[in-house]
Parts: C-alpha cells; sequence; structure tokens
C-alpha cells in the first residue's frame, strides 16, 4: 500500500476520535450521541456508551463489520458469557480494539459492558459491577 492509499482511513479514524473527544461541553447531537469534552467520556447509561463509542465500529445492532478492519460481532456472541472478558477487553485492548475503558469511569465501564451482555441476542444477566471493572484495572 502506498502513502496515498493510507494516508485517507487514518485521516477518517483521527477525524471521529477527535470529534468522540471534542471539547464541545458535552453536547448530544441528533442522534442523541454525546460528544464528551477532554479525555473522558461523559455518557452514562450502557446504552449511550455503546452509541457514542463502540457502535462506530461494532455496528448499531452489534453485527460487526469488515472494511478498513475487522470489527467482531458483538451479537450472540459466546465470548460475551464470562463478563471478565469483555470487561478485560475495554480496559486493556485487544488487536485493533483500543483499550477504550481507560476514558471511562468504573461505573460507566461496567454499564457498556452489561448492556453489550444483555443486548443484541445476548442474554448473559450476572452483572460486572465497578468493583470488578476496579480491581481489574
Amino acid at each position: 500500500m502506498t502513502r496515498q492509499f493510507i494516508r485517507p482511513f487514518g485521516l477518517i479514524a483521527a477525524s471521529a476520535l477527535a470529534t468522540a473527544l471534542a471539547p464541545s461541553g458535552a453536547l448530544a447531537d441528533s442522534a442523541g450521541i454525546t460528544f464528551s469534552e477532554g479525555g473522558k467520556f461523559t455518557a452514562q447509561t450502557g446504552e449511550a456508551l455503546y452509541a457514542s463509542v463502540c457502535a462506530a465500529c461494532h455496528m448499531d445492532k452489534g453485527q460487526g463489520a469488515v472494511g478498513a478492519g475487522y470489527y467482531p460481532a458483538l451479537a450472540d456472541n459466546e465470548n460475551l458469557e464470562a463478563g471478565g472478558y469483555p470487561l478485560y477487553v475495554m480496559l486493556h485492548g485487544l488487536k485493533g480494539m483500543p483499550p477504550v475503558g481507560q476514558m471511562m469511569s468504573d461505573e460507566q465501564v461496567a454499564a457498556v459492558v452489561n448492556y453489550v451482555r444483555t443486548h443484541f441476542g445476548n442474554d448473559y444477566t450476572d452483572e460486572v459491577t465497578a468493583e470488578d471493572v476496579a480491581s481489574t484495572r
């Protein structure tokens, strides 16, 4: 690949990240996506965090995507059965997944992990707690 081919994808990714973290006073756009201020996400519920942070790659229904990268489906995902797995990935990253949990509080990480584990065809109801997150950090 040439630099000319790679550059647009890098700019798109950088633009998306800058938009997500832009100092905009935590405004919500017409789709209900929250734009955060500084280096921390401001959305609080698992649903809002998923829509603002995760859906860009894993898609709105958790179906995943393939294109400029591979974004695994979260829908009907047996890897989510043990709450420690998505918790670890959120905090420490895995392969192409960045450690987005570092930009969230313990409560936010627990909320989004629990949301993903109980939506998109997943029915894992044992909750991850903020204390679980703190001990995994």
